[in-house]
């Protein structure tokens, strides 16, 4: 090398050191763009394919009906696998929440195939159930295997997950902001992650992205009217919020309690699904209807467009948490769009707002108070309903999310700022210490 070459080299290193003393964010923004853009490629593919076949097989069980005859059967298989192939991974969302707060082993990579394939016999054959944690453990569980070729250390994981959550959950409801929002709060209550909110947003938005690539499309729900903000409105959007929340308690505690049942009265995991099976498909032959079984989206349209009955709510509700308790796959987010949506609709008939706009309202509360995730609801209120309604979604998610208590679907949440003076004492504390 010549003394050229050398004072050369030695000027672009000078300068590189003065450039990126300059700019001390450059590094840590170019390190998590390159991988976002990974988890955003895999991840907005993975839900456009999850999507799409979640699609074909409520579409194909809606033209067989006689296959909901054979959902104990596939709860027995569902069980087997995971009894005995998954057990490492049968936490779900609660192992994605665990990662966040106690980094431990890289979350095994089946935990893709597992929930996936696990989510689709749940669906195909009938059972109640959603999707977000489906999207949320196949993107945990992609994004993880990152850890060793980035060689991220302990806290550059816990940013990877909370990234992977946001990427899943973004592109599978169409709502990255929210998506990023929710990944930010969702494991601890009352605190947002900072340090996480560039790679949060960035694998939202290109997540969602990449899904959109695909031409998958995701449902639009329309508000037909919007009242003017003033003091009755906004007097019966607080009322509503307090149904909303104290619906998203009970909802928590009671399948919580459910799944508990299942555990002490059945010792074999395998036979829990099979029993919850031929409850689910007996009733759905008894009752002659698949209106609250599957993810039940014609319902939460049929919602913003007519006053619903106040037992659709109830009924899905029910479905619901016998689906899920007895250990089918899924997620319990969408399900809660449509027991609040529906619910919403249901309370035109006592409180004098549109229903439309309490469908809205309830669509995100129920959600808020039920996952302690009151910033990610408005934002996905406004993404999906457009910001002309964002102060009732707003009020009815912060009141519903201070009436659930702490309560949540998600046991391993932590609390970070208590909700009241009450549990001041209780920081730090899972939520499956109040249960």
């Amino acid at each position: 090398m010549s003394k050229n070459q050398r004072t050369l080299g030695k000027k672009v290193v000078f300068h590189t050191h003065f450039f990126f003393r300059k700019f001390p964010a450059l590094p840590y923004i170019l390190k998590w763009l390159c991988i976002s853009i990974i988890i955003g490629a895999l991840e907005g593919t993975a839900s456009a394919g999850f999507l799409q076949s979640l699609e074909w097989a409520t579409n194909f069980r809606e033209s067989h009906l006689w296959l909901i005859a054979l959902l104990p059967v596939a709860g027995f298989l569902i069980g087997l696998l995971y009894h005995y192939f998954g057990k490492d991974v049968e936490a779900g969302n609660n192992l994605l929440i665990d990662t966040i707060h106690e980094p431990k082993g890289i979350i095994p990579f089946k935990m893709a195939p597992f929930v996936y394939l696990g989510t689709m016999a749940t669906h195909f054959f009938g059972g109640s159930a959603g999707r977000e944690g489906t999207a949320l453990q196949m993107a945990g569980a992609i994004a993880d295997q990152l850890t060793k070729p980035f060689k991220l250390d302990r806290n550059e994981r816990k940013i990877l997950i909370i990234a992977a959550i946001a990427a899943g959950f973004g592109s599978v409801f169409g709502t990255p902001l929210a998506g990023a929002v929710f990944g930010l709060e969702v494991f601890l209550i009352g605190r947002i992650r900072y340090n996480a909110i560039f790679p949060a947003f960035a694998s939202a938005i290109l997540a969602d992205w990449a899904t959109s690539l695909w031409n998958v499309k995701h449902t639009h729900y329309h508000i037909d009217f919007i009242p003017k903000t003033e003091f009755l409105p906004i007097l019966y959007s607080i009322l509503a919020g307090i149904i909303f929340g104290i619906c998203a308690a009970a909802f928590s505690r009671i399948i919580h309690w459910m799944g508990s049942v299942f555990k002490s009265k059945i010792k074999y995991p395998p036979l829990r699904p099979v029993i919850g099976g031929i409850t689910v498909a007996l009733a759905v032959f008894a009752m002659g209807t698949t209106r609250y079984i599957g993810l039940g989206i014609p319902v939460i349209v049929e919602s913003f467009e007519k006053q619903l009955p106040l037992y659709d709510f109830a009924l899905k509700m029910i479905f619901t948490i016998v689906t899920l308790s007895a250990g089918f796959k899924g997620g319990e987010v969408t399900p809660l769009f449509f027991i609040g949506a529906t619910l919403g609709s249901a309370l035109s008939l006592f409180i004098p707002l549109p229903y439309g706009l309490l469908a809205g309202m309830g669509f995100v509360a129920v959600f808020a108070g039920a996952t302690n995730t009151p910033l990610a609801c408005m934002l996905m209120g406004i993404e999906l309903f457009g910001a002309e309604c964002g102060v009732y979604i707003a009020i009815s998610c912060v009141v519903s999310y201070l009436l659930s208590g702490h309560n949540s679907i998600y046991t391993q949440q932590k609390i970070g700022e208590a909700k009241n003076r009450r549990y001041e004492n209780q920081q730090d504390k899972s939520v499956s210490d109040f249960l």
